[in-house]
């Protein structure tokens, strides 16, 4: 039942928001793939189409992998949580329907943390705000936000700190948050080689 949720998870996270929003409104003008960074997410949405529907692939891309986890839940337990989760934020990065060339996954994960660690999730927008603000760099603010999610994750398994709403803290947390984390790092990376080739 695990794995059926990572299947469903990834390939809810593949649902390519940026894309279809920015054909739609634009209707057909804007690739958003082909326009500004070439990232299809919610930023370059932002910058390409305008703030209100940059705002509406950000909630879309974050509410995929709310209802990723969510049908985690429903499948295989806690354990589907963190597996459908992680899943999501993989689909979005690396959507097999695009060639595997997706957004950088931020607003996934936001939408991610909602069920499987909600107690971060305040924290996730502290940090990349606040580092955001600091470095004025998306990457490195990111780089701030992954290692403050990785670390949260082990204190709350070590002191068996309450999930809120989320499922019972266990080693999965982890794994989910450091795989997570891992991915969307590698994306920045990958990222910022393509912009300055």
């Amino acid at each position: 039942m695990i794995a059926v949720a990572i299947i469903v998870g990834y390939l809810l996270g593949t649902i390519p928001v940026a894309i279809i929003v920015s054909r739609l409104v634009t209707r057909g003008r804007v690739d958003i793939r082909r326009s500004g960074s070439g990232n299809p997410g919610g930023f370059n949405t932002i910058r390409e189409v305008g703030r209100l529907w940059g705002a509406v692939v950000i909630l879309l891309d974050g509410g995929k992998a709310l209802v990723a986890a969510l049908v985690g839940w429903l499948i295989a337990g806690d354990a589907g949580v963190y597996a459908a989760a992680t899943a999501a934020i993989a689909g979005h990065i690396w959507p097999v329907w695009t060639r595997f060339r997706g957004g950088k996954g931020v607003a996934t994960a936001g939408g991610a943390q909602l069920v499987a660690f909600p107690p971060y999730f305040p924290i996730y927008l502290i940090s990349l705000l606040g580092a955001a603000i600091a470095f004025r760099n998306s990457a490195k603010a990111m780089v701030v936000a992954a290692f403050t999610w990785v670390v949260c994750s082990v204190l709350w398994v070590a002191f068996d700190w309450t999930n809120g709403w989320g499922p019972d803290v266990s080693a999965g947390l982890i794994v989910f948050s450091a795989l997570s984390a891992a991915m969307i790092l590698v994306k920045f990376r990958l990222a910022g080689r393509a912009l300055r080739s």
